[in-house]
């Protein structure tokens, strides 16, 4: 119910925009007139964990400290928190001065008219657009608009598995389609061991991974005019393949259901589970332990062949966003912060350490993201990934829809039938909560 309300909240916000929804913070001095050498900044979690992102980060900060004198106040906020408290902040305009996004929210956040507008003008106090890569603005707010936000970090999703597992079940290597996935992941799944992770209760997730599959059924979760179009043929095939990797292929312990704090990439580096669907692991899988020698990476399985566009589509265009919130008070210290975490040394420095791909071209140019990884999420990127719809309700249809998915993993667990008729239902009942 809290996500719901929260979601609809972007709508509310939307017809209010004119008269005071947005952001910055106005009351308690931070970022405000009062203290103009401070700001708020509120992190999406990337790495391994909170604290290991704080110790990334505030090292960063620092620098930036220095360099202009202004001190920033550092939030890293947990994924599944993220969009709600975003969502909190637009309605009731107290919010941070700068902030980190999902790229797949920027048209529904954009809608609210809480985040500054990025024109020729405010791209040019950061360097100008044109050092960042085309598809990575493109998913920074809906077509035809300035966006909302810039590009920070660029992701895909990849399988990542575990080496040793797949020798041990006598496996040579990684499985490039579902079929083999499955059959791959039964001769695994055995003795307390698991083939696939799932992440059951992370609703953004189960969005990214429905999806993919709607994609390679050929169906999208909205029509052209971005009516919703969750009830589909292909999009409930779709979804009931996904959960059905737990309730009818049994690769997925029921346990995972109720994952949504990164629990599946735990299994993963202790051996409990050989394969993760996920868009940067390198630094979680380090931190857990792992060497680079313990883990391979390939393309997410399509359903034959290479991946590629259309029904072979494996990933959503995936990444993370830094925005500013258009009521702040320090809105030329904002933007310093933006023209510092954009700049070519941070970004080689920041997409290092989280193992994901700047957007900033120059940066890309670093020989470390040429790694065997990162290389994979590069071609995935260029050649084979789709973005989510750029619709306003892109938000609300996470909730709804990812909820939908996670009460269909519950039920998987529990033993209850996933049938075609139960997820066209779920999906029905989504689609009518987006409609009412």
């Amino acid at each position: 119910m809290r996500g719901t309300r929260a979601a609809a909240a972007v709508v509310v916000c939307a017809l209010a925009a004119v008269t005071g929804c947005g952001g910055g913070t106005a009351t308690d001095g931070a970022g405000g007139s009062e203290s103009p050498r401070t700001l708020t900044y509120w992190a999406s979690n990337q790495g391994p964990s909170i604290e290991a992102d704080k110790k990334i980060l505030t090292a960063e900060l620092k620098k930036f400290e220095q360099q202009t004198g202004i001190k920033v106040r550092l939030e890293v906020i947990p994924w599944s928190d993220l969009l709600n408290r975003i969502l909190a902040a637009t309605t009731s305009g107290q919010g941070p001065d700068v902030l980190n996004i999902g790229n797949t929210w920027s048209a529904s956040l954009q809608a609210t008219g809480a985040l500054l507008p990025w024109d020729e003008k405010n791209f040019g106090a950061i360097g100008g657009r044109e050092r960042f890569v085309d598809s990575a603005v493109a998913s920074a707010g809906a077509e035809g608009k300035d966006p909302a936000a810039v590009p920070l970090y660029s992701l895909a999703y990849a399988l990542y598995y575990n080496k040793k597992m797949f020798a041990d079940a006598g496996i040579d290597g990684p499985p490039a389609t579902w079929d083999e996935l499955v059959a791959d992941g039964k001769r695994i799944s055995k003795g307390g061991k698991w083939a696939l992770g799932a992440e059951g209760g992370n609703l953004a997730n189960n969005i990214h991974q429905a999806f993919v599959l709607g994609k390679q059924h050929g169906a999208d979760f909205f029509d052209t005019s971005g009516k919703p179009t969750f009830t589909s043929d292909g999009a409930v095939a779709a979804v009931k393949q996904y959960v059905d990797f737990m309730a009818k292929d049994k690769i997925v312990a029921p346990g995972n259901a109720e994952y949504a704090q990164n629990q599946s990439l735990n299994d993963f580096a202790k051996g409990r589970t050989a394969m993760v669907l996920w868009q940067a692991a390198a630094s979680t899988f380090a931190a857990q332990g792992m060497k680079p020698e313990d883990w391979g990476v390939a393309p997410v399985p399509v359903p034959a062949g290479e991946p590629g566009s259309g029904r072979n589509t494996n990933s959503m265009v995936a990444g993370i966003n830094i925005a500013v919130f258009k009521n702040t008070r320090n809105i030329d210290g904002a933007k310093k912060f933006v023209k510092f975490m954009t700049s070519d040394e941070e970004q080689k420095l920041l997409n290092k350490s989280y193992g994901s791909i700047p957007p900033v071209k120059a940066a890309q140019e670093d020989p470390a993201f040429s790694a065997p990884d990162l290389k994979v999420l590069r071609d995935t990127l260029a050649t084979s990934a789709a973005p989510l719809p750029q619709v306003p309700q892109e938000s609300q249809f996470e909730t709804a829809v990812g909820t939908a998915v996670k009460d269909l993993w519950a039920d998987a667990a529990a033993g209850r039938p996933v049938t075609t008729e139960s997820v066209r239902a779920r999906l029905e009942k989504a689609q009518q909560l987006m409609q009412s």
